[in-house]
Formats: structure tokens, sequence, C-alpha cells
């Protein structure tokens, strides 16, 4: 289905929705915005045990887990079965033991869109900015192939692409916070890079909206944050909320292959053991080389957060709420910065007593304390 049409206005209670990758970063924020309009959901992920978490976010049996691997396609067709909608916000930043970009990206969601199409379901399937079919990099590659082949599964389909996608518990600024708590210089691939962070309750919100009917189906949109920022900004605005003083270096593109291959060298050799936030790839850094903003296409034909209704939003709104934990003293921390930026009309002032008459101030404030003689006095 292509053009303006739209997915079937749904009457939530009566919806039972399936989401595959529910439980992730994304995921668990999707879920609530759809609990709270009351649709049934069901989370398909490879452990539901690990998902069980996502249950008090509705109301008793409203949000249930199941199993689905997207290497096999019949618990794929298990998890679709019966379902009026589905999403599906698999993806992953690089590729470990039997987790491959072609087959979770790519054939994933071209199993996903094909089992949905099977039942009559639209499908809502979460991409990314930077997805392109000529891309050196295997994650963009894959991207544009998955989406391409949502839209040859013939069903209903609205494909949301977003930029860098923040809030708590993301793996941009904490992962970032977390290496200037531990190193002295924080090395760069693609300093120069632009993004346009994306809050994540925005995108989950567009998902809902999709997923509601309000959103064109046939379309590509492109969901971007209000600011454009690089890398190098984004990492020093880190530094600036979490109070710490770091030096930052823009790394050359040969120094960044090299790191990012020593580093997939390391977590080789430790079976997989190196924390997340050390980790890197080549193909993350060739992906690092292209800007991830949203297209001058995109606003003008009315593709992007503000053209289904929403207002982005602001970085500073939201971000030092949840990277305070990263500064020395915590959220105790003075923010000298910030005190000072105080215009003097909201600045608090002392307390100075006026002469008048009243009980709490006397006949005269400026005159010497009587209250001696009032209450008489031990001599």
């Amino acid at each position: 289905m292509t053009g303006f049409e739209t997915l079937p206005l749904t009457r939530p209670a009566a919806q039972l929705v399936t989401v595959f990758g529910g439980s992730g970063f994304l995921g668990r924020h999707v879920v609530r915005a759809l609990a709270k309009r009351g649709y049934r959901i069901r989370v398909a992920v490879r452990r539901p045990d690990l998902a069980l978490f996502l249950q008090p976010l509705g109301k008793v049996g409203q949000i249930v887990a199941v199993q689905a691997n997207l290497r096999y396609p019949d618990s794929i067709a298990q998890a679709v079965h019966g379902a009026d909608i589905v999403v599906n916000l698999v993806g992953i930043l690089q590729e470990t033991g039997k987790q491959r970009f072609a087959q979770l990206q790519a054939e994933g969601a071209g199993a996903i869109a094909r089992a949905a199409a099977a039942v009559g379901a639209p499908v809502v399937h979460v991409s990314a900015i930077g997805a392109d079919a000529d891309s050196t990099s295997q994650y963009a590659r894959t991207k544009a192939l998955g989406e391409a082949k949502v839209a040859e599964a013939g069903g209903a389909h609205v494909i949301l692409r977003p930029s860098l996608v923040f809030g708590p518990g993301d793996s941009f600024f904490n992962r970032f916070a977390s290496l200037a708590r531990a190193l002295p210089v924080l090395p760069l691939a693609g300093a120069e890079t632009r993004f346009q962070p994306v809050y994540v309750a925005d995108v989950a919100e567009a998902v809902t909206r999709a997923v509601e009917g309000h959103v064109p189906a046939g379309r590509v949109y492109e969901l971007g944050g209000p600011e454009v920022e690089t890398l190098d900004a984004l990492v020093r605005y880190m530094l600036k909320v979490t109070l710490r003083k770091r030096a930052v270096v823009a790394l050359p593109l040969p120094a960044a292959l090299l790191q990012a291959r020593a580093l997939e060298v390391v977590d080789t050799l430790t079976l997989g053991l190196l924390p997340d936030a050390l980790k890197l790839t080549r193909d993350q850094v060739t992906l690092l080389q292209t800007d991830n903003v949203v297209s001058e296409a995109a606003k003008a034909e009315g593709r992007t957060l503000e053209g289904i209704g929403l207002q982005p939003t602001a970085m500073e709104a939201v971000v030092p709420g949840y990277l305070w934990r990263f500064r020395k003293a915590g959220q105790f921390a003075k923010v000298q910065d910030f005190e000072s930026a105080i215009p003097e009309t909201l600045a608090p002032k002392p307390f100075v007593p006026r002469s008048g008459s009243g009980p709490a101030l006397g006949p005269d404030s400026n005159a010497p304390s009587r209250m001696g003689v009032r209450w008489g006095t031990r001599g």
C-alpha cells in the first residue's frame, strides 16, 4: 500500500498489538505509550523471562511476553497470529554470535512484514536515518534492505527513521559519561559528523500515532529533534552537564579504524566481556562518516515529527535529569555556571526587617529589645 492511505482507525481496548523488540530501550517506551492508550500488547522477544519487567506498565493481563526468534519464521507467525497491528523495533548496532545484521535487520524485517500481511495486520517499522542501500556500512545497508522488504510484503505499512535517540538509559550520553568518568581523554571517530538527537518518548509517541492510524501509510518519516549538533559538540555538552573536564580528541579515519580493530580483537579474546562503553567496531566508524539528520525533502513533504503533529523535545529539558549521577558529588554537586546565570530579579534576597508596628516587630524594630522588661529578669 502506498500513497497517502492511512492505517485503519482502531479502538484500543479491542485491538491486539504485537511488538517485536519491545524489551529494548525504545521498546519499553513504546509499550508504555500503547498501554496508556488501552491497547492489549503482545511483546515478542527471544527471552520472555527477561521482559517481565514490562508487565507493571499496564493493567493486569494487558501486557504479555511471548517467545519469538527472527531466524525462525514459525515463531514469527505464532507471535503475529491474531494481531491487529504489528510493530517492529528490532535492530542491533554490532554483530554478536548469531545476531547478524542481514538476518535481523533485513531478512527478519521482511519475515515480520510477510507474516503481518498474511493476517491482514498493518506494520509500523522503525528503521534509522542513514539507511542507504549503497552505503559501505553493513548497518545502514541492511536497514535500507529491511525497509525494501517491508514495502515488498504488500501490506499497509509506515516506516519511521529516527536520528540518534536519547533518554534515560540511552546508549549514547550514558556511554560517553561512563567513559568520561574513567578516562582522561575521549577520542572521537567522526567528531564533525552531524546528528539531530530525538527524545525517546517522542519516537514512542510517533509509533503510537501510527498504530492509531493518524499517520499516512506507505511513507517514510524522518524523526529528529530541534537541534543539529556535531558529535564533538554533543560530547562537550555531556561534559558540561556532568561537570567534568576531559580532553576531547578528534581521530582521523585511519586512526579510528585502527582503534576499532584493536577493540574488536580485545572483545573477541575476552569472549565478549569487554564493557559495552568500550566497544567500537569498524562498521560503526564507517557509519560515523555520514551525517545523521533529517533531510530537506522530508521537511518539505511533512515527513517529520512536526509533520505528524508532534513538537520535538530539546535535549536540555531531559539530559541533565539523568546524567547528574555521573557528577563527582551526584545530585548534590554545585553547578556554578547555572547559578551565576540566574538573573538578579530571580535570585533569592536576604530578609531585612523594616520599621513598623505589630506583635512581631514591636513599636520600633530599630530600638533596643525590651523583652527583658516585659517578661521580667532575674536579678
